[in-house]
């Protein structure tokens, strides 16, 4: 890739940045895989401070057009080597497909570089010339990022474009990606709570893009690509390879085949047609992650390990086997229910066929059960039901006694909550 467009060039409505990939997992081209390292805490970006906004797009918008979006700041080289301390070694978060992230200090309000420790911590992305990505991809994060707005997308601030100097600054999230959690050797690893949080944050903003007036297919879904604030709330990050959807009455797309090798659905890398049910395959094999702690590919295994759908999938189905494929680092500790229920939509997701997968949106709305009899076996209803009280002389000293009052016969809720995010 690489490939520069001059100012009159056209790009998809729904464009996007860098695909990283875990280390050891392959990037998938038409012609040939190739082995880059992952991104260990790539940008992020806080939520809660913007509306979602999915308003139709104008498609197709020029360099020159993209490049002038509102509140999008433009930042020149000098101020990002400020911002980074000259890209300091120490300061480097990660590398990917794109190139390095560092993290830097900006002002809150005029966005101007600040001394290190003050001020809003920000990530910074810079392009390496011979990375996987070029200026179309570089181009595609800012036109879709600089449009797209909603809390479990990463908030883009601005970029630089200066000579050869392509760059992206975002919002820091402080827990890096849902990769590093799962695979790294750390002090905690995540719980079973913390994990279902994670799918639910992933699947909003997967859902978001899918029912979007114009629909975004992301096209890269995968453990390194899925960000976390310090609460652990899910940010899909690298819309380098974002592809707008189909339109009228298509059903798919036809593209270049990209991706990551182990997340990519088969009937997509087979003849490259690319659909929002292609998101949701991959989505499935994060959620096989996150039951198994495993990675999508792991050539360090021998055999059918190597290929985790293959390894797992045919355990998802049965609720008296699962148990042989959980995370051993969650020590037993996870409702079986829950899992059996997270394993059967795992499955679903993993259909050969894209007509048999589910929709994000119910994807979305099964796990958001899962978080509801969570919360309702925290908290249960009050009613009661009392046990008559025996006779007494005089009704007038009658009364009903703690003692004997018992829950009421069900603690679940009568509601369920909206799937879809707006």
């Amino acid at each position: 890739m690489g490939n520069c467009l001059d100012s009159s060039a056209k790009v998809d409505t729904f464009l996007s940045s860098n695909p990283t990939s875990a280390s050891g997992v392959s990037k998938i081209t038409t012609t040939s895989l190739t082995s880059h390292t992952s991104n260990p805490s790539s940008p992020a970006v806080q939520g809660n401070g913007f509306k979602s906004s999915a308003q139709a797009l104008p498609t197709p918008r020029s360099e020159g057009e993209i490049l002038s979006t509102p509140n999008m700041k433009t930042f020149a080289f000098n101020e990002l080597k400020i911002a980074t301390r000259n890209f300091r070694s120490d300061n480097l978060l990660g590398e990917g497909g794109f190139g390095y992230v560092y993290k830097g200090w900006i002002d809150h309000q005029t966005l101007t570089p600040t001394r290190s420790g003050s001020g809003m911590v920000v990530a910074v992305k810079k392009l390496k010339p011979e990375g996987f990505q070029g200026h179309k991809e570089w181009l595609t994060e800012v036109n879709y990022l600089s449009q797209l707005h909603h809390p479990n997308l990463v908030k883009l601030i601005g970029y630089c474009l200066e000579g050869d100097n392509r760059l992206l600054v975002y919002e820091f999230l402080p827990k890096g990606s849902l990769e590093n959690h799962l695979f790294r050797r750390g002090p905690q690893p995540l719980s079973w709570a913390t994990r279902i949080k994670v799918a639910i944050g992933a699947a909003r903003g997967l859902s978001f893009l899918h029912d979007a007036e114009s629909q975004v297919i992301f096209r890269d879904f995968k453990a390194s690509n899925v960000l976390l604030d310090a609460e652990f709330n899910a940010k899909l990050s690298d819309f380098g390879l974002a592809k707008a959807g189909p339109t009228g009455d298509k059903t798919h797309v036809s593209t270049r085949v990209m991706g990551t090798q182990g997340y990519a659905a088969p009937e997509y890398v087979a003849t490259g047609r690319l659909s929002a049910k292609s998101d949701v395959y991959s989505f499935g094999v994060v959620l096989l992650e996150l039951l198994t702690g495993r990675r999508a590919l792991d050539k360090s295994k021998a055999g059918i390990e190597q290929s985790l759908v293959d390894w797992g999938k045919p355990y998802l189905g049965d609720k008296r086997k699962l148990f042989r494929i959980m995370d051993t680092k969650l020590a037993g500790q996870y409702p079986q229910k829950a899992a059996f229920a997270v394993g059967t939509l795992a499955h679903q997701c993993l259909s050969s066929e894209p007509k048999a997968r589910p929709r994000m949106a119910n994807v979305l709305d099964e796990l958001e059960k899962l978080e509801d009899l969570k919360n309702a076996a925290k908290h249960p209803p009050s009613r009661h039901k009392s046990i008559p009280a025996p006779l007494l002389p005089s009704p007038l000293r009658q009364h009903r006694s703690p003692a004997n009052l018992t829950p009421s016969a069900s603690p679940l809720p009568t509601h369920r909550h909206s799937a879809l995010v707006h």
